[in-house]
């Protein structure tokens, strides 16, 4: 028994040596960008991690330096980027659960010809590579005006949001049982009233998995941004870019606009911490 007791402990102690290992491998490539955006530009290239840490590649992004000298000297707006990112991304993402979440719950509840075909046309448009469509996106948003626009990226940003979004929140409304939609309207709600009252609580969970799905591809796009927006709509992907000088990369500045650009989306997650567990947990157990 003593013996049996001491295995299990000594098991249980090398697997969560493994994973602290794995957790330290894994997360090593985000602490090593830290480290690089407190560096100073001469000492990007060692590998020391007792430096001492300066704050001036953060003041270089925020506040629009100059980020080369010389002859390839340039000025970079990250802080308006990073401010068209979020006007840019959560509008899509918000226009997508507006038009995506009724659209999943039809396909899971409505039987209707070609419904299964429309389903994945809709899935096959985040199979589609960006550079497939991008000619013929560049030339239709120049003729109608839509280049270098909040709105002509919103609406490509559809592309990204609205496919996700349908296709896992479906999955979540096939979870509930159409009986429990009767029996509320058997009390009296209307139908408007169960799918507000009762249907979105119970896939809540499911929504903001997907909003932050949607959100981190959204915020993460750079081929859309690029060769579709411009200087009024430049996006932090693109803005990024400013980093690569004629004479030299400035990986400081590089390494600590990354940092920046990566706070919304793990704030988001943190954010919404208990509702993505319920929602990985969700239709696990039935019966």
């Amino acid at each position: 028994m003593a013996s049996n007791a001491v295995r299990r402990r000594l098991q249980t102690g090398i697997s969560s040596i493994l994973i602290l290992a794995y957790f330290v491998f894994s997360l090593f490539p985000i602490l090593w960008m830290i480290v690089v955006s407190l560096k100073r530009q001469s000492e990007i290239f060692t590998t020391r991690f007792i430096f001492s840490p300066t704050l001036d590649n953060y003041m270089t992004v925020l506040f629009g330096q100059n980020v080369a000298g010389g002859t390839g000297a340039i000025r970079t707006d990250f802080g308006g980027s990073f401010i068209n990112s979020l006007i840019i991304s959560v509008t899509a993402v918000l226009i997508s659960l507006v038009v995506g979440v009724p659209a999943a719950y039809a396909l899971a509840r409505f039987d209707f010809k070609g419904k299964n075909d429309l389903a994945f046309t809709f899935l096959s448009l985040r199979f589609a590579p960006e550079l497939l469509v991008i000619i013929p996106l560049f030339i239709i948003y120049h003729k109608l005006g839509l280049y270098n626009t909040y709105t002509g990226l919103i609406w490509v940003y559809q592309l990204i949001c609205m496919p996700l979004i349908i296709w896992v929140v479906r999955g979540y409304f096939e979870d509930i049982p159409p009986e429990l939609e009767y029996a509320a309207q058997v009390d009296g709600y209307s139908w408007w009233h169960v799918f507000f009252k009762v249907l979105l609580p119970l896939v809540s969970p499911g929504i903001a998995a997907a909003s932050l799905l949607a959100f981190i591809f959204a915020w993460n796009n750079f081929v859309f941004a690029m060769l579709l927006g411009g200087a009024q709509t430049n996006t932090v992907t693109v803005s990024a870019l400013s980093f690569l000088a004629a004479e030299q990369a400035r990986y400081g500045e590089m390494a600590a606009a990354s940092v920046i650009a990566a706070l919304p989306e793990v704030l988001l997650a943190l954010g919404i911490q208990k509702y993505l567990i319920r929602g990985l947990s969700f239709g696990a157990v039935k019966g």
